[in-house]
């Protein structure tokens, strides 16, 4: 069956993170006389961009994929075949996605071609374009005018690196050595049947990144017109590179029924059903057809991507991706029976990948024989680098069937095929249960099991985790776990393991479907209690499932009880730094204060930790004096929600920050480099703090509308840095006490309607609880001041395409403050991410 989405069972939230945030690369121009980096400049260069792409997927995921790219010469990284349309529509996204994987050390083959082009000088000619069977027929003259083309092409490709800084090669000919096709039919089309592989070589040895054309030479020197696709293939077959691009427009393959963009082909499994559908022809059939001829040749290591410029980043650096991914795959197989598959495969595989076999707790001989009286499944795959076991209860058909193996190799995690084996048992099985003890290191994340399971029940005694999926009714919930409990099931990366003992209250229960949670509390104290942020924070903990509000501290208001509390009977306390180590109850600690004045507080938090005095604590910080801080986490969660969660120092962002971002991100890229977007905020005055000034006072905001800050404000610069390109922000203070308006000026790098835009954000922002998206119109304040979400609507584009017009609204203090807060405290302790928020 067609893949249609590329990580099935991942949940919404995990999935959107690593396939929507974009990263527009920081230009960095070198010396212009000798185009050269300092060793060190270029070290703390890499280090930027690298984390930079942490935004786009886990550290994991990309650290693990620049290994696997620069694990091979620089050669075999990538062949990145760029459509014409491209150089005309997305040329600076173009060269930005190429300088940021140069920044990184990656050295991409770049092959173009200039079809669309090509064409508009033959109409200009008057010579209409010939075809034969597909192929374009070159006589002379077209070919005199195509060799123009490709020249001035290159070129200007060449140009748009250099200008980002990025040392590239013109090699517009002298690679590929080719004989006449069929003159008489074709006239001066090539069939390729060299290549020269120095003058790549040599390109990437003086640290330039080579860009061909697709020109061929017969051995006498005659040039041969060939079709970009198929040099493509043709250098990707000589090189055996890990991936292999084509960059067009369309980012990827669509299905010619339901219109949604196919994520993954796996050929092996999918390619003779896929040429059966009926709208598989023409351009599609023929693009399948190349690349199934051309991965046949190749590793199986090697796949195919369809993308677009602007998501190459998110395609090569996480699991997930973003455009078509095309891959051999590894054909699957599934036994019903112990008979039926060949015991040395399942010994090859358990004796490499199964820790407890491997510590030699456990014989593979003895685990078999356990299975002689169940009802068995066993899945794996062609080259044995796989191996699921499902179990059911022959007694009982009611119970869900148990995942008692699930091994892989790390080759098969880089090529996903865990992703596909999920997909069979997901398909075979309505609900599952597994353990995975987390003391015994396996090959897959313990973050992979969580996004694929409806519920988690954690034993704090062991350190094991039972995950469930399809399981509906609460009490079966329970039922079913008291069951595992009582038995002895086998790990997915420890083979079989008993509990000792088993008690209800012993154990922590998740569940992202919204059932009781016997979830362990957690506290919460805040510091700079006062403030109108303080006070909505206070609210919403009150409401909390999961959290207790322990201490809250104010200079101000030392002594006093709190009001509006209702779990407990607080007052407030003066805290300072020293007396924080004290107070061990606290999981986490929000710092709700100005900028500048929580310093001595994480300074003081740090050393206590490091002395060993106190253990580590979550912090978030309310204040922008960690926004700029590499070593915190930026915790705005629709863009970074992998990286906030487990972490222990999270910079909340502003509050028109997260406005700006949210207006912003959706259309990174297709920003116009040379003009920065302009975002116009109006805030209440409540967004002025408690100490009395112009800015918050009421009469002095009658009946006007104040601007300040006018240029370098902080969000201004956060905003900037966050998104990685200039963005300009003139601030305002209204009369109202709550709500901020945003009105943001985006110019375009290409030609678009209102309704690529509105598109553009519906799909970015779809499941996302806390952003609305409007059908129509434009948000009001006032109908969104007290609500927890950011409300986005205008989608207005001046007549000349190339400049839109966004309006956003979201309250100050709540989704700009408080609600994020929350948000990020849930991510931090391991609660459902919207825990204690009203999202309807």
């Amino acid at each position: 069956m067609l893949s249609i989405a590329r990580k099935t069972a991942l949940s919404g939230s995990v999935a959107r993170i690593a396939q929507r945030t974009l990263i527009k690369p920081v230009v960095l121009v070198p010396n212009r006389q000798t185009r050269q980096y300092t060793t060190g400049s270029a070290t703390a260069e890499k280090e930027t961009i690298t984390k930079l792409l942490y935004n786009i997927g886990s550290r994991k995921e990309v650290e693990q994929y620049l290994r696997h790219f620069s694990s091979v010469e620089s050669q075999k990284f990538a062949v990145i075949k760029v459509g014409g349309a491209v150089l005309t529509d997305e040329l600076e996204t173009l060269a930005s996605a190429l300088t940021f994987l140069n920044r990184v050390g990656l050295y991409p083959i770049v092959l173009h071609g200039a079809g669309p082009q090509l064409n508009k000088l033959l109409e200009e000619a008057k010579i209409e374009p010939q075809y034969e069977e597909g192929i374009r027929i070159t006589d002379p003259h077209t070919l005199e005018i195509a060799r123009k083309v490709f020249m001035a092409e290159n070129l200007k490709l060449v140009d748009a690196l250099e200008r980002h800084g990025t040392r590239a090669r013109p090699i517009p000919g002298g690679v590929f050595v080719a004989d006449y096709l069929d003159k008489e039919k074709y006239g001066y089309v090539g069939k390729i049947t060299g290549v020269n592989k120095e003058m790549i070589e040599s390109s990437i040895r003086a640290g330039a990144l080579p860009i061909l054309t697709s020109l061929a030479e017969t051995p006498d020197g005659q040039i041969l017109n060939v079709n970009a696709d198929v040099a493509a293939a043709e250098l990707a077959t000589v090189l055996e590179p890990l991936k292999i691009v084509f960059l067009n427009e369309k980012n990827g393959i669509y299905h010619g029924v339901t219109g949604k963009k196919i994520d993954v082909i796996n050929l092996d499994e999918e390619y003779e059903d896929l040429l059966k559908e009926p709208w598989v022809r023409y351009g599609t059939k023929l693009k399948i057809n190349q690349c199934k001829e051309l991965l046949d040749g190749l590793p199986r290591s090697s796949s195919v991507a369809i993308i677009s410029a602007g998501h190459l980043h998110k395609e090569l650096f996480t699991d997930s991706g973003a455009g078509t991914l095309i891959r051999r795959g590894h054909k699957l197989f599934k036994y019903n029976q112990l008979d039926q598959v060949d015991p040395d495969k399942i010994r090859r595989i358990m004796e490499a990948e199964d820790p407890v076999v491997k510590a030699g707790q456990n014989s593979v001989a003895s685990y078999l024989r356990s299975l002689q009286n169940k009802d068995v499944s066993i899945y794996t795959d062609e080259p044995g680098q796989v191996l699921a076991i499902v179990t059911k209860d022959p007694k009982d058909g009611s119970k869900p069937a148990v995942l008692e193996k699930l091994l892989t190799s790390k080759t098969a995690v880089l090529n996903n095929v865990p992703e596909n084996l999920w997909n069979s048992i997901r398909k075979d099985h309505d609900n599952l249960t597994w353990v995975v003890d987390n003391a015994k290191e396996g090959t897959l994340d313990p973050s992979w099991h969580f996004e694929r399971a409806d519920g988690s029940l954690k034993n704090p005694k062991d350190g094991s985790t039972t995950f469930f999926y399809g399981i509906e009714d609460t009490d079966k919930i329970k039922q079913t776990l008291n069951t595992i409990s009582s038995n002895k099931p086998a790990s997915t990366s420890s083979g079989t393991r008993a509990y000792s003992t088993f008690r209800n209250t012993a154990f922590q229960y998740t569940s992202r479907r919204g059932f009781a949670s016997a979830s362990k509390q957690k506290n919460v104290g805040l510091i700079g209690a006062r403030g109108y942020t303080g006070r909505e924070l206070i609210n919403l903990i009150n409401a909390h499932p999961h959290l207790n509000l322990t201490h809250v501290s104010s200079r101000e208001l030392e002594g006093k009880p709190l009001e509006g509390y209702s779990k407990s009977d607080l007052t407030y306390v003066n805290l300072k730094p020293a007396d924080l180590k004290a107070q061990t109850e606290v999981d986490a600690w929000v710092l709700a204060l100005p900028n500048g004045i929580c310093t001595p507080f994480v300074k003081q938090i740090n050393e206590d930790v490091k002395s060993a005095q106190s253990s580590d604590k979550v912090l978030v910080d309310l204040s922008a004096d960690h926004r700029f801080d590499t070593t915190w986490t930026y915790g705005l969660p629709e863009f970074n929600r992998e990286n906030i969660k487990g972490a222990t120092r999270i910079a909340n962002p502003g509050c028109y920050a997260t406005g700006a971002q949210m207006s912003l991100r959706p259309l990174v890229p297709f920003l116009d480099k040379h003009s920065a977007p302009t975002v116009f905020g109006v805030s209440g005055y409540s967004g002025a703090g408690t100490k009395p000034s112009d800015k918050n006072d009421p009469e002095f905001l009658r009946d006007n509308i104040v601007p300040y800050a006018l240029s370098n404000h902080i969000h201004e610069r956060e905003v900037s840095y966050q998104l990685g390109t200039p963005v300009n922000f003139i601030p305002h203070v209204a009369s109202w006490f709550q709500g901020i308006a945003l009105t943001v000026n985006v110019p375009l790098a290409k030609t678009m309607t209102s309704n690529d835009i509105k598109s553009a954000f519906e799909e970015f922002y779809q499941g996302e609880k806390l952003v609305q998206v409007l059908e129509t119109g434009e948000p009001l304040v006032r109908d969104n001041a007290g609500k927890h979400f950011v409300r986005i609507g205008g989608f207005n584009v001046h007549p000349e395409g190339r400049r839109a017009v966004i309006t956003t609204t979201l309250d100050n203090l709540l989704k700009g403050a408080a609600t994020q807060a929350v948000q990020n405290l849930n991510l931090s302790l391991g609660f459902d991410e919207y825990a204690g928020i009203p999202t309807n």
